[in-house]
């Protein structure tokens, strides 16, 4: 009898076990349930978790960089390198360029975005700009969206009022840094600055306007599911924005480097030959700043020694090619002349003697008988 009653509480017990279990499982289902119909109702405006991990990488902390180098280029998109950002200038079902995209990332609030500094750009909550102020000061046109709040706010912008025509150039932000985990220069780029390019009422030259920064790695889940055409020679879009950008196949002017007095290159360099090899001076010190980190090894310094003397006795022998040269063509000269001096010496022995012009008849002093 005592064996059947403890067998019995057992069985309760392990159905009462189950039961909990089965209930906390459907509550469980339950809201995931309610979290998948919430996304339904959102539309998925919002990347996934899953979609945002793909993008996130784990920077180098400040420890891992002794050296680094703040750079802003100017991408002009009427080169030929930079027109996939440029077109296509109308939406497709396929391909939209990067100024519409970032433009419905704001709308939708998607990303933030901060202001303009000059050269003291503050990626900060302080300094995110308010979307409705930038679209009323650059005068675009838009509506808010219904069921949205003043703190969270949704903006409609159709097609054709946003101003893709004159985003002509952008301002790029990179750091070149240093990594001594890796002990390689990483390049990165840090937030983009689309420039609108805008002709006032009585005509003249455009006038540029730097519009506000997003920084890359905010937009970079979003641009890279866009595949651009890379090239007018193949018609494939093999490439996306981010691997446009990772892979730098951008043509960008550095127009400024980070400094203690905040200036431009224009500004220090107000000569354009001057300024243009202030700009080759800084490209070459980026790129050659990995070879001067190392040693060379002795099979290299010895490839380095046959390559400077096969260079040298190039430069030797094309010196006594060139006196070669030269002597022959001295020799060559020497002969033309003695040469025409034989010609004339012959010309003048043969040429006939003059006879002598008829005098005057001598009277002749002889007596005569």
């Amino acid at each position: 009898m005592t064996y059947h009653s403890a067998h019995m509480n057992i069985l309760i017990k392990s159905c009462l076990t189950l039961g909990l279990l089965f209930a906390v499982m459907g509550g469980h289902a339950q809201v995931v349930k309610k979290s998948e119909s919430d996304n339904a109702k959102k539309g998925n405006t919002q990347l996934s978790v899953r979609a945002q991990s793909l993008y996130d990488t784990q920077g180098a902390s400040d420890a891992d960089i002794p050296w680094m180098r703040v750079i802003y280029r100017q991408i002009d998109l009427t080169k030929e390198k930079n027109l996939p950002l440029y077109y296509p200038e109308e939406s497709t079902e396929s391909q939209e360029n990067l100024f519409r995209i970032i433009m419905k990332l704001l709308a939708n609030n998607q990303i933030p975005a901060y202001e303009y500094l000059d050269g003291r750009e503050i990626f900060t909550d302080e300094y995110r700009i308010k979307v409705r102020e930038m679209f009323d000061r650059f005068h675009i046109l838009y509506a808010e969206a219904k069921g949205y709040s003043e703190k969270n706010p949704r903006f409609t912008i159709e097609e054709s009022d946003i101003p893709a025509n004159e985003i002509l150039s952008y301002y790029i932000l990179e750091k070149w840094i240093f990594d001594r985990r890796t002990s390689q220069m990483k390049p990165s780029i840090e937030a983009l600055c689309p420039v609108l390019h805008r002709t006032g009422d009585f005509g003249g030259e455009p006038v540029k306007y730097p519009m506000f920064w997003v920084k890359y790695n905010d937009i970079r889940p979003y641009i890279a599911r866009q595949y651009i055409l890379a090239s007018n020679e193949n018609n494939i879009a093999q490439y996306n924005y981010d691997d446009y950008f990772k892979m730098r196949m951008y043509d960008g002017e550095i127009y400024k480097t980070q400094n203690l007095r905040n200036q431009s290159l224009m500004q220090m360099y107000p000569n354009d030959s001057i300024r243009k090899q202030a700009q080759d001076s800084i490209e070459r010190q980026l790129k050659n700043f990995n070879e001067n980190l190392w040693v060379p090894t002795p099979e290299e310094l010895a490839k380095a020694k046959e390559a400077q003397e096969a260079k040298e006795a190039k430069d030797n022998g094309d010196e006594v090619t060139a006196k070669e040269e030269d002597k022959e063509v001295k020799s060559t000269s020497r002969s033309a002349r003695a040469k025409r001096q034989k010609e004339a010496k012959v010309k003048k022995q043969k040429q006939p003697k003059q006879q002598k012009a008829a005098s005057a008849p001598v009277r002749s002093v002889r007596r005569t008988r």
